[in-house]
C-alpha cells in the first residue's frame, strides 16, 4: 500500500528544472512523500535548459512564442508560414505534464511536432530554457498536501478556440492557413488527464496520450479538475495512441487499462521501455515525437506512409524491436479511415 501511494505521489509531482514535472495525485493524508528526483535526469535538464530551441526535423524550421492575444499559452508554430506554400495547418493542443505551467517543458517535443506542418499550443508561459525569464522562488506547499495544478484542461479547449478564430480573423498572420478539421489533444502525466477531459470537443479528430492514464483505484477529489474517473475514458470519440515508457512508467498500469477498456474506437499503445520521462529531453523530442508525428499525420492528414507505422502485421512499430505494440480495431491496410 505505501509503495502504491508513493507511486501515484510521484506520478505527478513537480519534477526538475524544465517541467518534468508530474505534481501530486494522493490525497492530502499521503503517508509518504514523494520521492526526490533522479539527480541525473535533473542535471540533464538543467543542462537542456541552456541549449537553443532546435529547427526540428520536419520541412519547416519550427520556433516558439508568447502572444498578447492568447496569455497563459505557449505557441509553437512554422517560422516561416509563408514557406507551408498552401499546406494547411493541423492544431494539437497540449497539456504540460504536471500540470504545470511551464509551456516549454517540452520544447524538443513540441517544437518537432511543428515542424511538421502543426500549430502546436502548450498551457502555460515560457518558464524554463530560451526566453524564460530569471528564477523565482515558488511557495512551498506544506508537507502532504497536495499542489494544485497551475493550469486547467479548460486552457486546452481555450487554445483550440483561438486558434481557429484566428483562421478567420482578417490580419492574422494565421489568417486561411489552418485547417479547422485538423484538431488534436494531446499530454503528458498530469497533462495527459486534461488531454482526456478535452478530448469530448467535437473539434478534436484525434487524441495522443504520452505517459498517462486514468488513475485505477478511483478518482483524486483534492485537486480541481483532477476527479477523472474510468468514465471519462467516453470522451474518446475519436482514434486515440497511447505512448507509454514500459513497466517502469509509473503510468503504465493505468495507461494499459486504458487501453484495455476502450473497446469500439480505434486505439493503439506503444510502449518504449524508458520510464515516466519518456524522450521529451532527447534531440527534437526523440523516438516518442517521431511516433507522435506519423499519428497525426495518419490520422489528421490521411498520409498513408505515415499509416504503415501502426497498420499491418509488417507495421513499423510491429518490427522495431525498441518498442512493443498493441492495437485494436484497425484498418486491414494502411491508408485513412
Amino acid at each position: 500500500m505505501r509503495s502504491e501511494l508513493r507511486s501515484r505521489g510521484f506520478y505527478l509531482h513537480a519534477f526538475g528544472v524544465l517541467g518534468l514535472c508530474i505534481s501530486t495525485l494522493v490525497a492530502a493524508q499521503q503517508p509518504a512523500a514523494p520521492p526526490a528526483p533522479d539527480r541525473a535526469a535533473a542535471e540533464r535538464i538543467a543542462a537542456n535548459n541552456k541549449l537553443p530551441d532546435p529547427p526540428g526535423t520536419g520541412p519547416y524550421a519550427a520556433m516558439k512564442e508568447e502572444v498578447a492575444s492568447l496569455p497563459k499559452h505557449v505557441v509553437y508554430r512554422p517560422a516561416n508560414l509563408a514557406s507551408l506554400n498552401g499546406r494547411k495547418l493541423g492544431v494539437v493542443a497540449w497539456g504540460n505534464g504536471g500540470c504545470s505551467d511551464d509551456g516549454a517543458s517540452t520544447r524538443f517535443h513540441l517544437l518537432e511536432l511543428a515542424s511538421h506542418g502543426y500549430l502546436v499550443i502548450a498551457s502555460g508561459k515560457i518558464l524554463s530554457g530560451p526566453g524564460a525569464p530569471a528564477a523565482q522562488p515558488q511557495a512551498q506547499t506544506p508537507p502532504n498536501q497536495p499542489r494544485a495544478p497551475r493550469t486547467l484542461a479548460a486552457d486546452l479547449t481555450t487554445a483550440i478556440d483561438w486558434a481557429l478564430a484566428e483562421n478567420t480573423r482578417a490580419g492574422s498572420p494565421y489568417f486561411g492557413r489552418i485547417d479547422p478539421a485538423l484538431v488534436a489533444v494531446s499530454g503528458w502525466s498530469c497533462g495527459g488527464l486534461q488531454a482526456l477531459a478535452a478530448a469530448k470537443d467535437p473539434r478534436v479528430k484525434t487524441v495522443v496520450m504520452q505517459n498517462t492514464g486514468v488513475l485505477n483505484d478511483g478518482p483524486n477529489t483534492t485537486i480541481p479538475g483532477m476527479d477523472l474517473t474510468k468514465d471519462a475514458l467516453a470522451n474518446f470519440h475519436t482514434p486515440v495512441l497511447y505512448i507509454l515508457g514500459g513497466p517502469s512508467d509509473i503510468a503504465y498500469k493505468n495507461g494499459m487499462d486504458d487501453f484495455q477498456r476502450i473497446a469500439n474506437l480505434p486505439v493503439a499503445v506503444a510502449n518504449l521501455p524508458v520510464g515516466h520521462g519518456g524522450t521529451y529531453q532527447e534531440p527534437n523530442g526523440g523516438a516518442a515525437a517521431q511516433v507522435a508525428v506519423s499519428w497525426l499525420e495518419w490520422q489528421l492528414r490521411g498520409d498513408a506512409s505515415a499509416a504503415h507505422r501502426f497498420v499491418g502485421d509488417d507495421c513499423g512499430l510491429c518490427r522495431d524491436s525498441s518498442w512493443t505494440f498493441e492495437r485494436r480495431n484497425f484498418p486491414a491496410a494502411a491508408g485513412k479511415h
